[in-house]
């Protein structure tokens, strides 16, 4: 029995967005599968308490590549780190393993660790929801899997499609994976299924994966379904703004080299935080035709400007923040 995790960050920014998954392999390593009708953590199973499976284990995709640290990314190493310490102790936790790869990478410092902790253990929940809030997923553009493309409609297989996913229409948005739908929950145990099937039991982060929710359902902040949905999508670009903030504190702390490159990343994260916000929140208000919430920044353009950039199909270049890029072949 293996579990195989993705450390590799194709569905996070690449190289160029700062996304430490720890927090995504603890938060699997935790969940409650319910098997045999008792507590049953993944971490217990992969490690051969629940089933008594002899040979178990932890695989990763990761993403090596030319550059002289390997991963492009400063930050990226870091969860290639969280792997492995997972992989040997399960019952560990993203935070003392992000401060123990902080330590060996930047500083000792005190004041600067708690820095480093809180930007990485907020980084990925942030990536999160600029791109796919609320249990939504695969709205990105095929081919380099790097920008936005919710509107993909037009692929040969129909699970390769952004709408076979979020099928948003008049009336709502999500997948029905209820036995009124695809009927998915069936796979899972009967704990779980009744959690997950019912619309005022299921967390909201997984939502959207298991239900087709009304635009007007209200959600535990007292917004409705679009006005929630629209604001994950902006406090995802807060969060990132956050994160610039709290590392440019860092100033004098590190070495001047790598503080300017993930000063430049972040630069770069921020810029393109702001185009996946603003190409769903555009695109799904065309089809649930409601208002962006008062207060919050209008897109600076319209749907077909943010269709026309998923065309390009380009990836920036981590040194010129300023909108250098690079088309790919």
């Amino acid at each position: 029995m293996m579990m195989e995790f993705q450390v590799s960050q194709e569905y996070f920014g690449f190289n160029t967005h700062l996304a430490y998954q720890g927090t995504l392999f603890e938060e699997s390593l935790r969940t409650n599968t319910h098997a045999k009708g008792k507590k049953s953590e993944i971490g217990d199973i992969l490690e051969g308490k629940i089933y008594k499976h002899s040979r178990t284990g932890m695989a990763a995709v990761v993403n090596p590549g030319t550059d002289r640290n390997w991963t492009g990314h400063p930050f990226v190493q870091s969860s290639w780190y969280s792997f492995g310490r997972f992989a040997w102790d399960h019952q560990l936790t993203a935070e003392a393993i992000a401060e123990e790869w902080s330590r060996m990478t930047f500083t000792n410092d005190e004041k600067a660790l708690e820095l480093l902790k809180k930007i990485m253990m907020v980084s990925r929940e942030a990536g999160v929801n600029y791109r796919n809030p609320l249990g939504l997923t695969h709205l990105y553009q095929q081919g380099d899997h790097y920008g936005p493309a919710p509107w993909t409609d037009d692929m040969p297989r129909a699970d390769w499609n952004a709408i076979y996913y979020h099928r948003a229409d008049a009336d709502g948005i999500g997948f029905n994976r209820t036995k009124t739908g695809s009927n998915a929950l069936a796979q899972y145990p009967k704990t779980l299924s009744d959690i997950y099937g019912d619309l005022n039991q299921v967390p909201e982060e997984l939502m959207l994966w298991f239900h087709h929710v009304n635009w007007d359902h209200k959600m535990k902040s007292g917004r409705t379904m679009w006005e929630e949905l629209v604001h994950k999508y902006y406090e995802g670009v807060d969060q990132v703004r956050q994160m610039q903030k709290e590392w440019n504190q860092l100033e004098g702390k590190i070495d001047a080299d790598r503080f300017a490159h993930v000063k430049a990343l972040l630069k770069i994260q921020e810029g393109e935080a702001v185009r996946w916000r603003d190409s769903c929140v555009v695109y799904f208000q065309s089809i649930s035709k409601r208002p962006i919430p008062a207060g919050l920044e209008k897109p600076a353009h319209d749907l077909e400007y943010y269709k026309m950039l998923s065309r390009i199909n380009y990836i920036p270049d981590p040194w010129h923040p300023a909108g250098n890029s690079r088309k790919l072949k």
